[in-house]
């Protein structure tokens, strides 16, 4: 069985994510990207890969899914013809002065031929700003607009999001938000069943025990306390629909270091493993592998662990998150990897992509 086998238990012909929900700040701390290194990105929303290719390194970015590759080429695009200003108004996040369409025109021909097709035959995923286009962006506006409301009005949502220190945030949570109904509608929300049908595949959820909502409401809990709630692009999206803090390779230095280094960039459709052994002549020096290893079970994982490892330079590092699935190095590498927990640990206390319960630093022997 290879990682591919998954994609005959989940669709990947649709946009499960338009934007990438994984902090990238805390990402590019533990891959370290600088030029002459080569980095393995899940593509996903793109942007993870965009902010390690900002930075310096070469990046290859691979995704089953020819439609999230799709996102990633048009981003692309975005940034290489439009400016930031343009890019920022094409994407979605801000007011678009021109049919988004039209501007569409001027980026085709930089796209391939499967990614314009797919966007053109999208003509209204494009004018709402593509952003929005994606199934887990969906399920956030669903709670935004329906569920949210019979919690709280917009003036205790708007506050939430108020400039507060941590004890001020306790505060808040305890006496204004964390009331009987938050906890009622926020279980039956992100209940397995419903973020099954309407967030992510079922098939995400296979290796999945234990109440999915409880755990979730924690990590709630902790976005809305411990961490800043005034400067966190994912929290900004969840509760008023788009970025206020913008995600890192949308932020000034970041977008002016990637208009020179677009080039740098390969897309590759196909499994990450499939991917790491078809670039095997090169090797890299780290990868971004998103909780690619949530969706597999544990035989599965050690086989793609050691064929990342194989294609490894001396002191490659992987970095992944667990959501609900704990995963590990397996035992098989344990003489060739070693684990950064300390460093891991340090960077998961300030990762506002509160969703996840541990972040994973890995390390491949320098010898």
């Amino acid at each position: 069985m290879t990682e591919a086998s998954i994609q005959d238990r989940a669709s990947f012909e649709i946009i499960r994510y338009a934007n990438c929900w994984e902090d990238a700040d805390v990402l590019c701390a533990a891959l370290e990207p600088a030029p002459g290194k080569r980095l393995l990105s899940i593509a996903s929303g793109g942007d993870n890969t965009l902010a390690l290719l900002a930075e310096g390194a070469d990046v290859v970015a691979a995704d089953l899914s020819p439609a999230q590759l799709a996102v990633v080429e048009l981003k692309v695009a975005a940034i290489r013809h439009l400016g930031r200003g343009g890019t920022l108004e094409f994407l979605g996040i801000r007011d678009s002065p021109l049919p988004r369409a039209e501007v569409f025109e001027r980026l085709a021909g930089s796209l391939s031929a499967g990614a314009e097709r797919y966007w053109r035959e999208r003509p209204e995923t494009l004018e709402a700003g593509v952003i929005h286009a994606g199934k887990f962006e969906s399920y956030f506006r669903i709670l935004r607009r329906k569920i949210l409301p019979l919690v709280h009005g917009r003036k205790t949502v708007r506050a939430v999001l108020e400039e507060r220190t941590p004890p001020e945030r306790e505060r808040f949570y305890r006496d204004r938000w964390d009331t009987w109904r938050w906890r009622l509608l926020f279980r039956l929300f992100f209940s397995r069943w419903v973020m099954a049908r309407l967030g992510r595949d079922p098939e995400f959820f296979r290796f999945v025990e234990g109440s999915v909502a409880d755990e979730i409401l924690k990590r709630a809990r902790r976005a809305l306390t411990d961490l800043p709630t005034h400067a966190n692009p994912y929290l900004d999206y969840i509760l008023t629909g788009n970025f206020r803090t913008l995600p890192r390779y949308l932020r000034p230095e970041p977008f002016a270091k990637l208009e020179g280094r677009l080039d740098r960039l390969e897309l590759a459709q196909g499994s990450i493993a499939d991917v790491a052994s078809s670039h095997a002549d090169d090797g890299f020096d780290g990868f971004n592998l998103s909780d690619v290893f949530e969706y597999l079970d544990p035989e599965l994982c050690r086989s793609i662990y050691e064929t990342l490892v194989e294609h490894s330079r001396p002191g490659a590092r992987l970095a992944y998150w667990n959501m609900l699935v704990p995963r590990r190095r397996p035992d098989s590498v344990a003489d060739r990897v070693s684990s950064l927990d300390e460093q891991a640990a340090e960077l998961y206390a300030r990762d506002l992509a509160f969703f996840y319960g541990t972040f994973v630093v890995e390390q491949v022997s320098r010898e």
